[in-house]
């Protein structure tokens, strides 16, 4: 069976947890055609992505950029069976949500479903909005089957009625947290059944356990600061306002330093915050990075910090690949109890939690545990211990992998492959 993935962008720095999963079902035998609505903009790429062997479709990002191609898609698709359908669907979708986006997926389902006939037998999503809709019509196009991956910003961020009409028209969809796969299934009546739990969990082949010998700071030297990391993109659900403020409320006679990967529109905002509460000479920006950087970071940091919440506009984390990267390297983490982060992070035994939006909880956390490198190894130890029991990738991709259609992976055959009641293991 070939499987035409339907992705908003590729390669993405951000997205590394859908590269690890096209991987795996590569290597359990799935024949895949990645198909892109947009072209890359990070400068770098992860390893994973070099070793995916799955060829590239990438459709017009823009109708108007390529009008000919757009043309040239509906009149070979203008009289095939399902095209009358996939625009009647199309249009009652329009007259709901009135934006150029919505018509710039029609044309785009249009170019896919031209372009890749006769060469596809399934297609299959990651992200419930803007990919979901493209692979909606185009498998109405062509008459296939079609299932897909929902994560975070996808399920919160768009209507119920958008949901639940994709949920009843797919066969199945995966959903990557505990919170999610409640919320959809609860949309998906009369067939929850249809939604499917599958943690990504961690490929831990790239992030192998490492005897790192911590300096046993605790904040006293102002020559040898504790050192915090936080890797995440700069927009509003990931909180970093509120990490930086708290952090410029830590008593003064606590020594810290803190790193940040990754990009997003708020950077020069978030620099701007740190110059004025007067922390920037403590901060350090590095902007997107490879992965090899990041685990390297990783394992020089004391403190991993996460300030997640839900942004205005509904917006929020699903289960951040983050926090299991900084585990596996024994990082003590701390975080917000927001979203599927307490289905990773046990509050008080794998790691420290305090509520999101909460700056005084999250300023007290952070004083404790720079000044307590005996309680950040606890925490370390046992957050290690439990991705690397609970999480690992290559059990959590057995469920979906079943559904593909694929064999057991003989490698993995010996380990145990949770059920979904066990919410410390849970993996399809």
């Amino acid at each position: 069976m070939t499987t035409a993935f339907v992705l908003k962008g590729y390669p993405r720095l951000s997205e590394t947890f859908i590269a690890q999963e096209i991987l795996a079902l590569e290597r359990r035998g799935l024949d895949i055609h990645i198909v892109s609505l947009r072209h890359p903009t990070d400068r770098h790429t992860h390893p994973v992505h070099a070793e995916i062997s799955a060829p590239v479709l990438y459709l017009p990002e823009y109708l108007y950029q390529e009008p000919k191609r757009v043309l040239c898609a509906w009149w070979k698709i203008r009289k095939r069976k399902g095209y009358a359908e996939a625009r009647k669907v199309w249009l009652k979708d329009l007259m709901r949500d009135r934006t150029p986006n919505r018509i710039r997926r029609f044309g785009q389902a249009l170019v896919l479903a031209a372009e890749l006939e006769g060469r596809i037998d399934r297609l299959h999503f990651h992200f419930l909005h803007t990919p979901a809709s493209v692979t909606r019509y185009a498998a109405m196009m062509l008459g296939l089957p079609w299932s897909g991956s929902a994560h975070a910003k996808d399920i919160w961020t768009i209507s119920d009625w958008e949901k639940r009409e994709k949920l009843a028209a797919m066969d199945w969809l995966s959903t990557c947290t505990g919170v999610g796969a409640d919320h959809l299934r609860d949309l998906a009546e009369p067939n929850p059944e249809k939604v499917c739990l599958d943690y990504h969990g961690l490929d831990l082949a790239r992030f192998p356990h490492t005897e790192t010998d911590r300096p046993r700071r605790d904040g006293s030297d102002p020559s040898d600061p504790v050192r915090l990391i936080s890797v995440g993109r700069a927009v509003a659900k990931k909180g970093y306002p509120d990490l930086l403020t708290a952090l410029s409320k830590i008593p003064q006679n606590l020594q810290w330093r803190l790193t940040h990967i990754g990009g997003g529109a708020e950077r020069e905002a978030l620099k701007r915050q740190a110059e004025e509460i007067g922390i920037a000479d403590r901060v350090e920006w590095l902007g997107a990075q490879p992965q090899q950087t990041v685990l390297n970071r990783l394992r020089q940091s004391d403190l991993f910090v996460l300030a997640s919440k839900i942004a205005d506009d509904g917006d929020r984390d699903g289960l951040p690949n983050v926090l299991m990267e900084a585990q596996s390297q024994g990082l003590a983490v701390l975080s917000t109890a927001v979203s599927a982060v307490p289905e990773l992070i046990l509050d008080g035994e794998t790691g420290a939690l305090v509520q999101p939006g909460d700056v005084p909880a999250l300023t007290a956390a952070l004083a404790q545990l720079i000044a307590d490198p005996d309680l950040r190894d606890q925490y370390g130890a046992a957050g290690e211990a439990r991705v690397r029991t609970a999480f690992d990738a290559a059990v959590c991709i057995t469920g979906m992998a079943q559904r593909f259609g694929l064999p057991e992976d003989p490698k993995g055959s010996g380990k145990r492959n949770p059920s979904e009641s066990d919410k410390a293991a849970a993996c399809g």
